[in-house]
């Protein structure tokens, strides 16, 4: 009797959360507002690269064409995003049962190697440079650069407002503000050396250029092989779950807590309550609900063990 109330709640506590997580998901029109972000970024970044690239080389500049480079990582890691969105948005099948979510931690994955791979190449480049300077054509990069602080502080702002609550989405903000920074590293650059003449300025912005991608690239590489390990996911504190779980009314212990992402946006959590009153449906409902209130835990699935027996995963180093 008592594996019959298990496997019980278990479906009920799955069920609640699994509508309730989608209801969430919802709540708003954000991956249709983002889509738009995404797919307008893309274009309007692949447009600027192919004319960056064109007047880099044009005027010399490797500052120009180092930013040209990092700029073509941003559209396919808008791209990557962008198609992990839809993935994401997909129903479960047979074979997937979360359906694609995890997708989205997979991007989030492979933005932060591209940031990083951008820096390796650039710094690279501009050692080189370092050791042999060359003439920079110094209008025709103010004015390109000029171009791309509006490009990419345009294309920022249409990610702002949801960079705290996706991973991907942050990592577009971050791209796409980090470019925009850089475009005007480029353009101080250009304007010293047509006043100056000092050719290593252009370089030494390169190195500055890597600096800012390294930095935003390091926290959004840390970010996703956290989520891809299945860790707590950043602004949830544990202890706190632990501490609202362990207190609800008639609980007597807690065991086999877990805390994972689904996808980018969602969390999941399974948990063991002892509570040898037993249960009922509006007890589940309640906590499902506090969870995803207070803790924006989505998809939540809880076993209730009413008898004395002590569960196999109760001990703390079984997992």
């Amino acid at each position: 009797m008592v594996h019959q109330h298990h496997h019980h709640d278990h479906e009920h506590g799955h069920n609640h959360a699994y509508a309730h997580g989608h209801n969430h998901a919802g709540h708003s029109h954000a991956p249709d507002h983002f889509g738009f972000a995404f797919a307008f970024g893309a274009a309007l970044n692949t447009l600027f690269v192919v004319a960056e690239l064109g007047f880099g080389y044009a005027a010399n500049s490797l500052a120009l064409i180092s930013d040209a480079v990092h700029n073509f990582s941003d559209v396919i890691s808008l791209l990557l995003a962008w198609i992990a969105m839809w993935l994401a948005g997909k129903q479960p099948t047979q074979r997937h049962t979360y359906g694609y979510r995890r997708a989205s931690i997979l991007a989030a994955l492979v933005n932060a190697g591209l940031l990083l791979i951008a820096v390796g190449g650039i710094a690279v480049e501009a050692i080189n440079r370092l050791q042999e300077p060359a003439a920079v054509a110094g209008r025709t990069v103010v004015l390109i650069a000029a171009l791309g602080i509006l490009v990419n502080g345009g294309t920022a702002l249409l990610f702002m407002r949801g960079r705290h609550g996706d991973l991907n989405v942050r990592g577009a903000y971050l791209h796409m503000a980090a470019d925009a920074a850089v475009s005007l590293g480029v353009v101080v650059a250009a304007l010293v050396i047509m006043a100056t003449g000092w050719l290593w300025v252009d370089p030494a912005i390169s190195l500055c250029i890597a600096g800012v991608v390294l930095a935003s690239g390091w926290g959004l590489a840390r970010d996703s092989v956290n989520l891809a390990l299945d860790g707590v996911p950043k602004g949830i504190e544990l202890a706190e779950v632990r501490e609202y779980l362990v207190h609800l009314e008639g609980v007597t212990e807690l065991h086999d807590l877990h805390v994972w992402a689904m996808s980018t946006r969602e969390t999941a959590l399974t948990a063991h309550l002892v509570r040898p009153g037993g249960y009922d449906d509006n007890f589940l409902h309640r906590i499902c609900e506090e969870l995803s209130q207070r803790f924006d835990i989505q998809h939540a699935t809880l076993q209730i063990e009413a008898s004395g027996e002590v569960c196999r995963l109760a001990p703390a180093e079984v997992v």
